[in-house]
């Protein structure tokens, strides 16, 4: 296992950004590089350790996808080699499989949440509610049951720091006019689903997830940021699920339910996390990369 990187640096490059995850540099007019550190937020604070290989297997899983996705949608990966924008061997060697070179699109102000499962705050709306960010749902569900067919529920993108905001399917057709608000729903709920399909065939439930697309300058709507990845998603194992519990988690749940035991306030600074903690996320996402990656015999 690789290095922990818990910040990058390239001094040769503009830094444009340093998200919760991924730090990003401007290339040229057209192009970025994302680098995808392994740093690791809950409830939107970024903790103080960083998780070793975390941002490799990030990167490794969301290509993969995008690959697998390509015929569906064009995605924001260039043919641009990493040599050529980080020409110094050992930058190179200190990013790993972290960086990518991505075309420059503009990113759409909508989170596309796709649910297949009832949990997390989905479960606590339904419970309130009888269904998840105003949609109906049947009664009598249970916590991690099965929907009777995956649910788009959108989000606002907040800014660092700050909390997303579910909105309504009729605020993102006001955001991104109705064409375009309906092409983006129904690719997100294609993409997850055959996503989910492959993944359970692997041993993976993806309980639900979260894409991000942009806009290139002719108007055609790429797929962006990371897709299906364990932080994007909720990862589960096929063969511990059983609906009543909260399944156990291939991502970075598993943090989140250690943070949920501490007394703290959800807010920064984040707390030390136990070496234990940190290797068996660790070792959760290198397991999720392996099974959803392997060649079926």
């Amino acid at each position: 296992m690789s290095k922990a990187l818990y910040q990058s640096e390239l001094p040769q490059l503009e830094l444009l950004t340093r998200g919760k995850v991924r730090d990003i540099y401007a290339i040229d007019d057209g192009h970025m590089l994302i680098v995808t550190s392994d740093r690791l937020s809950a409830f939107d604070v970024v903790l103080p350790q960083a998780i070793p290989g975390k941002g490799e297997v990030l990167t490794r899983v969301a290509n993969f996808w995008f690959e697998r996705t390509s015929k569906i949608i064009p995605n924001h990966l260039s043919e641009i080699p990493l040599s050529q924008v980080v020409p110094d061997e050992e930058q190179r060697k200190t990013l790993g499989d972290r960086a990518i070179v991505v075309k420059k699109l503009k990113p759409l102000p909508v989170e596309a949440i796709v649910r297949g499962y009832l949990i997390g705050s989905g479960w606590k709306d339904y419970q309130r509610s009888g269904g998840v960010c105003g949609i109906e749902l049947p009664e009598g569900l249970n916590l991690a049951d099965k929907l009777p067919e995956a649910i788009y529920t959108p989000s606002t993108k907040a800014d660092m720091g700050e909390h997303d905001e579910n909105i309504s399917y009729a605020k993102t057709v006001d955001l991104l006019g109705k064409e375009l608000a309906a092409k983006v729903r129904d690719l997100s709920l294609k993409i997850y689903t055959e996503a989910a399909e492959y993944a359970l065939q692997h041993g993976i439930i993806i309980a639900d997830t979260k894409f991000e697309f942009g806009l290139d300058d002719d108007g055609v709507l790429h797929l962006i940021d990371e897709v299906l990845t364990p932080d994007s998603s909720r990862f589960w194992p096929a063969e511990q699920y059983q609906p009543g519990i909260n399944p156990p988690s291939f991502d970075k749940q598993y943090v989140r339910d250690y943070l949920e035991t501490l007394d703290w306030d959800k807010k920064e600074p984040g707390p030390e996390l136990p070496q234990e903690v940190i290797d068996q996320t660790a070792a959760k996402y290198a397991q999720a990369e392996r099974q959803l990656t392997q060649e079926k015999d």
